[in-house]
């Protein structure tokens, strides 16, 4: 369903509320289509047996006190720290302690296998953790000469 004439709110557990032509649904779930190229744009309502039940192109079509809505939902669900360094590795195999620095702060993160890094892109990562923790590396080549360095012996 297309529509931009709802309304979202949360009731009193938290959880976000659709209101469309008179109809509610409860605990509606935010999506996004492309979390990491295009984070801002193909968002999806999802009702709890899983179907859409609105489809924005943009958050930008929003008004304000939805959109705000919305992001703060997102931001809530999704936890994908961004690698901004990495100090140090144990070992060039696997599995591997690596310590890295995120926007999220420092982490000693635990690669069990080479595959377990994923090239989204020509120059971004991702990089799950034993504990199935995805760590995003959006630009690697604009991180430093020691990351970059200590990456490719896994690349």
């Amino acid at each position: 369903m297309i529509s931009h004439d709802f309304r979202l709110n949360r009731d009193p557990f938290g959880r976000l509320v659709l209101t469309i032509d008179g109809r509610f649904y409860n605990a509606v779930v935010p999506v996004r289509s492309f979390p990491i190229s295009a984070p801002d744009q193909g968002i999806a309502l999802m009702g709890p047996d899983g179907a859409e039940l609105v489809w924005m192109d943009s958050l930008e079509e929003l008004p304000g006190d939805a959109r705000e809505l919305l992001t703060q939902e997102l931001a809530s669900r999704e936890f994908m720290p961004e690698v901004r360094r990495i100090r140090h590795v144990s070992s060039f195999a696997t599995p591997s302690r690596w310590q890295v620095e995120t926007d999220r702060g420092d982490v000693e993160l635990v690669l069990k296998a080479e595959e377990d890094i994923r090239r989204l892109s020509a120059s971004t990562l991702l990089i799950a953790d034993n504990h199935g923790v995805q760590y995003l590396i959006r630009d690697v080549p604009a991180l430093d000469k020691t990351s970059r360095r200590l990456l490719d012996h896994f690349l």
